[in-house]
Formats: structure tokens, C-alpha cells, sequence
């Protein structure tokens, strides 16, 4: 049999087959420009229904609020302007009264040419509890149980009686939390119409201002309705030191430092066991003061940290800068030595509270933050403090 009689499988030959393909091809030529012209004309029509509805859409003011933003950020917004009880906890706000009538009031937010951020004046707000021992409660007070006194002890023989030791004694240090709270109001008009991002900047604020208020009040608060600041309690001098009392070393030259070796005895002046964690404190005039003292060869007594976020040294020994310290006059404890994770406690409910008020001040919304936060000494041994005075 001849190549050109033979047959295909199907039945078919070699012509057959080539006319069928050829047919197919057509078909599908044919199918695929249907399918083209009726995606034409789908795009058509959803662009015909984008315009009609174009110009029913949200004010770009209220969409740029929107777009990027993460999601908490959206959520105390949402709770900022509609009162969603849903919305972000835990963000802290402060404000002066906030109203678009009056520029300086908030009216500049509402421009269209305001630049995205708001320039803040900017204050320190370091504070020792970088350095102290910070707890978390859920009760209106945190107890510090502190054993003072060591278990007796002594030499036994074979044959002779064991007498009776002393016996530990244990101090209970009772820290009340104390309620902080700032209230800033807004307009209404504004939280719609602002294309700032209002409710981040008034939680930044308030988290600075609650920052500086805890800072000052964990060195100097009196206690009543505050915190107690561990230089409130009586400064004695370490000679003569007591429990209950913050023990001092004398510069012996009033409002200034007789010599370096002031700071050599306040290193020694605290006890061996607290000393490996213990850090300087002082604010940034006293620092300046305590930069230029060298020892008898000439070098200075302070170093620089040689990383970027390591702390700089006074001795070997870290130094924070917290402003709230006393500046150097005559009597000032203006320099304070010790292990403040020992020595100061601070207690405080893990969250900030925040209630928003559209009523009590109608037409303005009233924000009411509230955070509970106590301190207070917890071991008078671990904190010595620098007295200048002569004696």
C-alpha cells in the first residue's frame, strides 16, 4: 500500500483533517472577537456609572483622613468623631478647648494649605522610672513587704545548748495609686471638618503632659493625691541614718562642690550590695557642672557613652538626666546615687482610660483621660543623695 492511500485513525486523510483545523481556527477567530466586543461594551457601561456617581462621594477632606492610615488610628478617629465605644483604649489626649471660630483655637487646622504636622515646644520628659521598679496592679494600692534585719546566727559546739537568734523583722510599705487626668475639648465642626490628624495630636500631647507630671512628682510629689518623690522624705545625714530616712553626703562648701572626691564618698556611702545597679541622678545644670571636675591626674571624672543609646558615666556609674532634680544651691540635694530598681517603687493599672462626652458641653466634645499611677520609697538603704552644704 502506497503512502498517499493511507488513512488516518479517524477515518479520515491527511486533506480531511487539514480542512477541519482550518474550519476550527475560523470558529475561534470568530468566538474570540464576540468575547472582545462584549468586554468593550461592559467597560462602557461601568464607565458611564462612575461619572453619574462621582460627584456623590465623600469630601476629599474626609477620605485623606482615611487613606494610609493604620488600623487603631482609624478606630480612635472613628471613636473621635461619631463617639464609637468601640474605638481605640489606651491613647492618651490633652488640649486647650478647640473651636474654628478662633484661628488660634483650632481654625488653623481646618485650612486647606495647613501643613500635616503642628511644631511642639519640646520639653524633657526623662524620669527615674527608666531606672525604678515598675509593677502593674489591679487594686487602689501595691504593698512592698521589706525584711530589714538578718537571721541571728552563732558558733555550736558538740556538747553545749544552741541559744535562741534573732529573728527577722519585716517592714510593710503601703503605695495608694493616684488618679491623673486631663480634659480637652473640641468642636464638633472641627473633628468633621479637619484635614489634620486631630485625635493623634491630642493624644501625643496628653501623653507628654502626662509624662512630665509623673517625672516631677516620682522626685518631689508630696504624696497627697500624687505620688511621694523620694526627695520628700527627711533627707538625714548618713552618719547618723535611720530607716524611713534618704541618708546624705556633704559637698562641705555650701552650694557647691568642695572637691571631686564629694562624689567618691557618695559612691561609698552606699552599701556594697546596691551599688552594681545603681545609676546617677541629676538634671542637665548640675551635669554641666559635674562635666568639668577631674581627678588629681587630670582627667575627667566623666565619659561619654560610646554607643548611641548607652547612657553617659559618672564614675563608671550610668547618669540620668531628669530635669525635676533640684539645681545646685546652698542645701540642695541636687544629685542623687543609687539602685532605684531596689529603692523606688512605681505601681500603676496597665491602662488609660478615656470617656468621650458629646453633651456637657454642647456644641463641643469633651474628652475626660484618666491613668492611676502611685510611687514611694521602697528601700531607704538603696538611695544616697549628694547635699551641698558644709555639713
Amino acid at each position: 500500500m502506497s503512502t498517499t492511500e493511507t488513512k488516518a485513525r479517524d477515518g479520515q486523510t491527511a486533506p480531511d483533517i487539514k480542512t477541519a483545523m482550518v474550519g476550527f481556527l475560523s470558529e475561534f477567530k470568530g468566538f474570540q472577537a464576540d468575547i472582545k466586543t462584549k468586554l468593550h461594551n461592559q467597560e462602557e457601561r461601568l464607565t458611564m456609572l462612575d461619572r453619574k456617581t462621582m460627584f456623590a462621594g465623600r469630601p476629599a477632606l474626609s477620605t485623606a483622613a482615611e487613606e494610609g492610615a493604620a488600623p487603631h488610628q482609624k478606630a480612635f478617629e472613628a471613636y473621635l468623631r461619631s463617639g464609637d465605644e468601640d474605638s481605640l483604649r489606651g491613647l492618651e489626649m490633652e488640649g486647650k478647648a478647640l473651636a474654628t471660630a478662633v484661628a488660634a483655637d483650632g481654625g488653623y487646622l481646618v485650612d486647606p494649605e495647613t501643613s500635616d504636622t503642628v511644631a511642639t515646644v519640646l520639653s524633657s520628659s526623662a524620669s527615674i522610672r527608666g531606672v525604678s521598679n515598675v509593677v502593674n496592679v489591679e487594686a487602689t494600692s501595691f504593698d512592698v513587704l521589706i525584711d530589714q534585719g538578718a537571721v541571728g546566727s552563732g558558733w555550736a559546739t558538740e556538747s553545749d545548748a544552741t541559744i535562741e537568734t534573732d529573728t527577722p523583722q519585716i517592714e510593710r510599705i503601703s503605695i495608694p495609686l493616684h488618679e491623673l487626668s486631663a480634659m480637652p475639648k473640641a468642636s464638633q465642626r472641627l473633628l468633621d471638618d479637619s484635614a489634620f490628624d486631630i485625635d493623634s495630636w491630642l493624644a501625643d500631647r496628653i501623653a507628654k503632659k502626662f509624662a512630665r507630671a509623673e517625672a516631677a512628682a516620682f522626685i518631689n510629689g508630696d504624696g497627697i493625691d500624687k505620688p511621694t518623690g523620694f526627695l520628700t522624705h527627711t533627707i538625714a545625714d548618713n552618719a547618723t541614718w535611720s530607716w524611713g530616712e534618704i541618708g546624705y553626703v556633704a559637698t562641705g562648701v555650701d552650694g557647691a562642690f568642695g572637691s571631686a572626691d564629694a562624689l567618691i564618698d557618695l559612691v561609698y556611702a552606699l552599701g556594697a550590695e546596691y551599688r552594681a545597679g545603681a545609676t546617677f541622678v541629676m538634671n542637665s545644670k548640675t551635669a554641666g557642672m559635674v562635666r568639668k571636675l577631674k581627678d588629681g591626674d587630670g582627667r575627667f571624672l566623666w565619659s561619654d557613652g560610646l554607643a548611641a543609646a548607652e547612657p553617659a558615666r559618672l564614675l563608671g556609674y550610668p547618669v540620668l538626666i531628669a530635669e525635676d532634680m533640684p539645681d545646685i544651691v546652698a542645701d540642695a540635694a541636687a544629685i542623687a546615687f543609687g539602685d532605684f530598681a531596689a529603692g523606688y517603687t512605681i505601681a500603676e493599672r496597665p491602662d488609660l482610660r478615656v470617656l468621650r462626652d458629646p453633651f456637657s458641653a454642647k456644641p463641643h466634645v469633651l474628652f475626660y483621660a484618666t491613668k492611676r499611677v502611685g510611687g514611694d520609697v521602697s528601700d531607704f538603704a538603696a538611695i544616697k543623695v549628694l547635699k551641698f552644704s558644709a555639713s
